[in-house]
């Protein structure tokens, strides 16, 4: 077929066409890689920061190993996505991570993968550049979990990642403000055991059991019920109510109690209609 061919064929076929027979068609292939998320399982949603080693090597002037406005930005971020319109449970977030849970009727979007990755990535990264300032991207995954016991294990590994995070960038920090190099300091640290890092720490006067429980287990966030205090104009009387409010918590737990603490927030999530 020749191209003079091949341009009146295309000229038949759109003339042939409604928009109704072409909006089917279409669709169809932006749907073909469509999936959703099982009704019934829990789902967590886990973003992390896109390139930002880069970004705090070369545009981030930031305090190290931790410092409190990258942390702040991140709590911000992490209270934005728990209320952008999906019903979250529990947010945590530690490093430039952040898992959001959602709670397990949540069908918004229909439970769309794509949807739901999209929107939270972008709603983290707009949320995230307004804070600090200069554009940064995060990418997001969702993350299916069959059962309660799953979504404990799960945020118990993300904690126990922060602990091992926390322990080796005290560490190499601390050698590298010595004057050591970036390679040796890896080198020194490559093969010892979490106790002769805490010991390069202590032979340096720092004790990282004093250190602040945020930077060494995360910062965790729910909705509880809190009590507030209102004023009756009509009876010029002081009134109180409860409500739902977004609770920060700084000073997370950490192994079986933080494992209860992630389980009694399921079994009252699980009460909610």
């Amino acid at each position: 077929m020749n191209a003079k061919q091949n341009k009146s064929n295309i000229s038949k076929r759109e003339n042939n066409m409604d928009f109704d027979t072409l909006d089917k068609q279409m669709s169809r292939f932006e749907q073909s890689l469509d999936r959703t998320m099982l009704e019934g399982i829990y789902v967590v949603a886990r973003l992390d920061g896109h390139g930002f080693t880069r970004l705090t090597k070369k545009e981030w002037n930031l305090e190290k190993p931790f410092d409190t406005k990258f942390r702040d930005a991140m709590i911000e971020t992490t209270k934005h996505l728990m209320d952008c319109g999906f019903r979250m449970v529990y947010g945590y977030t530690q490093s430039d991570e952040i898992s959001l849970l959602f709670h397990l009727k949540d069908d918004t979007f229909g439970r769309k993968e794509r949807k739901l990755i999209s929107i939270l990535a972008a709603e983290a990264s707009v949320a995230f550049s307004m804070q600090m300032g200069k554009a940064a991207v995060f990418d997001c995954r969702l993350v299916p979990l069959p059962t309660a016991e799953n979504v404990v294990d799960y945020f118990r590994w993300r904690q126990e990642d922060a602990h091992r995070n926390s322990l080796n960038s005290y560490c190499y920090w601390t050698l590298r403000k010595e004057g050591v190099s970036a390679d040796e300091a890896q080198k020194r640290m490559s093969g010892i055991s979490n106790g002769e890092k805490n010991e390069i720490l202590f032979e340096r006067g720092i004790n990282y059991n004093d250190l602040p429980l945020w930077q060494k287990r995360g910062v965790g966030m729910y909705y509880r019920d809190e009590q507030r205090q209102g004023f009756n104009p009509m009876t010029k009387e002081t009134t109180f109510f409860v409500r739902q409010a977004l609770h920060l918590e700084m000073e997370l737990p950490m192994g079986q109690e933080y494992s209860q603490m992630i389980a009694t927030i399921l079994e009252d999530s699980n009460k909610e209609k």
